[in-house]
């Protein structure tokens, strides 16, 4: 690999011109492509197999009108007076009349038929359905009702709208995500000495984030991307776009400082640095992809897209950034009076002349310590994870908007005055084979109104099938209560009962039973995950590193950097642990793909930042031969640019934080807090101090294990070999363009 990358890296120098071109041409195709082709982003959550499922799929060509999405307008009457005086039932009836004339409606409940009228009189619910999902909505439609909240209020009703029709609806990048990559500069700047060297980093990665979206973008007529997976991928894009680059970049100049021609230094970075970079982000691919074995085809999408992100991030960094280093020459080496000069002479004498970096001090002093360190930094890491152990997944709704929203205001409203149930119904798919279900349906109706937590069962509704009923059942909780995850476990246990006593077969379905099947699959599937990444990531190290002991660290502290992180979003998301410092709209169970997600993700960048560190230090154990100096020499020259991009990582991610989106906050918040401890307390002092206990031992494999692994030599060390001498080039290649 470190031959071919090595090769690449000089094509890509030469023909600079050629390789700029090509990313400009595909860039210009795919933003045409999506200018023409592109369609609506698709942010349906479906578990095909499950019962919710196949209940909803029957419903859809039996009964349409519930099967779509759903709208609720919220009207409440002015303190002392109630929704059935005169001047507000002639402005409910006119709400009614104007939501029905509303484009994709197809049907409008009135409150004064339905009965949805609070108890004190003071509120009423207009419902709203389509026959079409909540991705075929137009904003048109939502824009309509809104329009006809804003009349009612202004005939004296207080008006809020609210639904499944308010899902996310897109990516918004604001001012956060910017100031976010601004910060991101500036960490490049500071590592680098040089705007220049900064802007080298930052422009592949900005040119592999517009071809990666753009990508996924023109996907959407063939394959249904959810808003959620867009803004995954430019987040992890982003993030790993400029690591990579600053991998590749720092070692490129630290050679071009030593007198490395530029030519042969691009190259020489893209076989070393590069190979690791590739290793990194194959590992990061691997993990997302894995997502697709779940069987859930959001989270498909979503792990599928955000790994074509990191793919095409690689490929800019091995291609790209060669060939913009071919047009800088020898402008990005250090100035001969530089820090980064001094370095790359230390690094070559072998000594440390200039005075050691902070992290490099940190390093030290772990390694004078090592088991101070390992007990100091495990406890600490175990105490912030514990809330993990009190867990719970859900997906999002209404309530998890942000304060101030209409969705928030219709769904607190709709709490308050009728109870949370209201906000998340049950539907009973009730089915016989007389083709007469009426009867057998009003005793369904009459035993479920039984069940504890059941507030209210409503009369069963007939479908275009004679068979068939639906029987809406309100919880006495809201939809992301367990015990309203427990009440539908309840009627699906009594299934086989209310069969035999009434002939009809029942299948629990609706938005909230949906997502309660979502949340099931995924935390069924979280241990398998969880087992297929460590082991993965067992044999990747073993096989990298040719050691038992730097495997098994990098698993334990892996796992360690994930635990604590659920236990930070456990804290804040859902026990609500300086929620209004933060601003966090709303407390309850974490988003249920969130672990899955940190999992995969996290998964990447601490192999990323394992390979980088801990090649160094195995490259002075091969020299040296001394066990703990190797770890303070090998770590000194690559500890800072673990630091800078994980500094990197954590902005990006953190400027995702700030948006009002139920999905997108907390996924952001886990990754942000997640890469901090992974490189911190976990890369930068539990790796040097668990190699320091390990002394000699740390670098031992069996030898029939070393012989039946395979050599990947992400290090590049061979090649080093190879291409010694500082002038070097390949026959047939000059520095000419």
């Amino acid at each position: 690999m470190a031959v071919l990358l090595h090769r690449l890296g000089h094509r890509a120098y030469h023909y600079r011109k050629l390789v700029l071109g090509i990313w400009l041409a595909v860039l210009a195709a795919l933003v045409t492509c999506v200018g023409l082709f592109g369609g609506k982003l698709d942010d349906r959550f479906t578990v095909p197999g499950t019962e919710s499922q196949r209940a909803l799929d029957t419903l859809r060509s039996t009964l349409p009108q519930v099967s779509g999405a759903n709208a609720q307008i919220v009207l409440t009457s002015p303190q002392g007076h109630d929704v059935s005086e005169m001047p507000y039932t002639t402005a409910i009836a006119r709400a009614v009349a104007a939501a029905d004339r509303a484009p994709q409606v197809s049907a409008v409940v009135d409150p004064r038929t339905s009965g949805a009228v609070s108890a004190d009189r003071t509120t009423a619910i207009i419902q709203v359905q389509y026959t079409v999902p909540n991705a075929d909505v137009s904003s048109a439609s939502v824009n309509a009702l809104q329009d006809v909240a804003k009349t009612a209020e202004r005939q004296g009703l207080t008006a809020s709208v609210g639904g499944s029709v308010f899902s996310s609806r897109g990516v918004h990048v604001g001012a956060s995500e910017v100031i976010g990559v601004i910060v991101a500069v500036l960490v490049l700047v500071l590592t680098f000495g040089s705007l220049l060297a900064a802007g080298m980093a930052l422009l592949p990665a900005l040119a592999g984030v517009a071809v990666g979206l753009a990508g996924l973008l023109a996907l959407t007529p063939v394959a249904g991307i959810s808003s959620t997976a867009v803004t995954l991928a430019l987040m992890l894009g982003l993030a790993v776009g400029i690591d990579y680059a600053l991998f590749i970049l720092s070692r490129h100049r630290q050679q071009l400082a030593r007198g490395t021609h530029p030519q042969e230094s691009a190259a020489l970075a893209n076989g070393t640095a590069g190979s690791a970079v590739v290793f990194a982000g194959g590992t990061v691919i691997i993990a997302l992809a894995a997502l697709s074995v779940i069987g859930i085809p959001f989270l498909t999408t979503m792990g599928l897209g955000a790994a074509g992100a990191v793919l095409v991030a690689v490929l800019a960094s091995i291609t790209l950034l060669p060939a913009l280093a071919g047009f800088a020459g020898p402008k990005l080496a250090p100035k001969a009076d530089s820090k980064a000069a001094r370095q790359a002479t230390d690094a070559d004498t072998g000594q440390g002349a200039g005075k050691p970096s902070i992290g490099a001090r940190w390093v030290k002093a772990v390694v004078a310590r090592p088991l101070l360190a390992v007990l100091g930094t495990a406890g600490v890491l175990l105490a912030l994870a514990l809330p993990a152990a009190d867990l719970r997944l859900a997906l999002p709704d209404d309530g998890s908007a942000a304060k101030g929203s209409t969705q928030r205001a219709a769904y607190d409203t709709v709490s308050d005055k009728f109870g949370p149930g209201f906000n998340g119904p049950l539907l009973i798919l009730t089915r016989t084979h007389d083709g007469n279900s009426n009867q057998a349906a009003a005793q369904v109706a009459r035993r479920l109104g039984t069940f504890t937590d059941v507030t209210a069962v409503l009369p069963p509704q007939p479908t275009h099938d004679p068979g068939q009923s639906v029987i809406t059942v309100i919880p006495k909780t809201g939809p992301d209560s367990q015990r309203t995850d427990q009440l539908v476990r309840d009627i699906r246990n009594s299934a086989s009962d209310l069969r035999t006593a009434t002939g009809a077969s029942v299948a629990v379905t609706g938005t909230t039973a949906v997502n309660i099947d979502v949340s099931t699959r995924l935390a069924d599937s979280l241990l398998p995950f969880v087992a297929i990444v460590v082991g993965l990531s067992l044999i990747l190290l073993m096989t990298v590193f040719r050691s038992l002991v730097v495997p098994l660290k990098a698993a334990a502290g892996f796992l360690l950097s994930v635990a604590a992180s659920l236990g930070l979003v456990v804290a804040l998301f859902q026990w609500g642990w300086l929620a209004d410092v933060l601003g966090v709209p709303h407390t309850g169970p974490v988003v249920s793909f969130l672990p899955i997600i940190l999992i995969g993700v996290l998964f990447g960048l601490a192999m990323d930042y394992e390979v980088f560190l801990v090649s160094g230090i195995r490259e002075e154990w091969t020299h040296s031969g001394r066990a703990r100096q190797s770890i303070v020499d090998g770590a000194r020259h690559s500890v800072r640019v673990v630091t800078a991009a994980a500094l990197i990582m954590f902005t990006v991610f953190a400027g995702f934080f700030p948006l009002d989106d139920a999905l997108i906050k907390p996924i952001a918040f886990a990754l942000a807090v997640g890469v901090a401890i992974d490189a911190f307390a976990v890369r930068l002092t539990l790796v040097p101090a668990v190699l320091a206990l390990a002394g000699r031992q740390a670098w031992w494999l069996p030898g029939w294990l070393d012989r039946l692994l395979p050599d990947l030599d992400v290090e590049g060390s061979s090649l080093e070999k190879d291409t010694a001498g500082p002038d070097k080039l390949p026959a047939g290649l000059t520095s000419a363009s």
